[in-house]
C-alpha cells in the first residue's frame, strides 16, 4: 500500500489537473441544466438535439457520474497525501526537551516564588 501512496503523491500534480477538469466539467453540467426559470439552456426550442426529458436524463447522469469520479478523487488525493508515521505523532513530541521557563523581558530572572508562612499554634 504505501507504494501505490507514493506513487500517487508523485503524481499529485496530474491528479490535480484531473480533479480540476472534472469540477469544471461538472460545474459546466450543472448551469446546463433547465431549472423552473428556464436555466441557461434557455429557450423553448423545438429543433432541439434531445428532447426535454432526454435532455433532462442525460444531464443528470452526467452530473452524477462527474460527481462520482470528483469524490474519488479527491478520497484518493487526500489518502495519498497523508503520512502514517506523521499522523501518528504528537505536537508535544517536537516540544524541545531541557528547557525551563522563557526568560524574562529586561534580562531580569524571575523572583522564586514566596514560601508559605508556617502555620502558627
Amino acid at each position: 500500500m504505501d507504494a501505490v501512496r507514493h506513487f500517487l503523491h508523485e503524481w499529485r500534480l496530474v491528479l490535480l489537473v484531473i480533479h480540476v477538469g472534472v469540477t469544471a466539467a461538472m460545474i459546466v453540467v450543472i448551469l446546463l441544466q433547465r431549472s423552473e426559470g428556464g436555466g441557461l439552456g434557455m429557450g423553448g426550442r423545438s429543433d432541439a438535439l434531445f428532447s426535454v426529458r432526454g435532455q433532462a436524463n442525460i444531464l443528470s447522469r452526467m452530473t452524477a457520474i462527474f460527481a462520482t469520479i470528483f469524490f474519488v478523487l479527491s478520497m484518493i488525493m487526500a489518502w495519498s497525501m497523508t503520512d502514517p508515521v506523521r499522523a501518528t505523532r504528537s505536537i508535544m513530541d517536537r516540544a524541545p526537551v531541557g528547557q525551563g521557563t522563557p526568560a524574562a523581558p529586561g534580562g531580569m530572572t524571575p523572583a522564586a516564588p514566596a514560601q508559605p508562612a508556617a502555620p502558627t499554634r
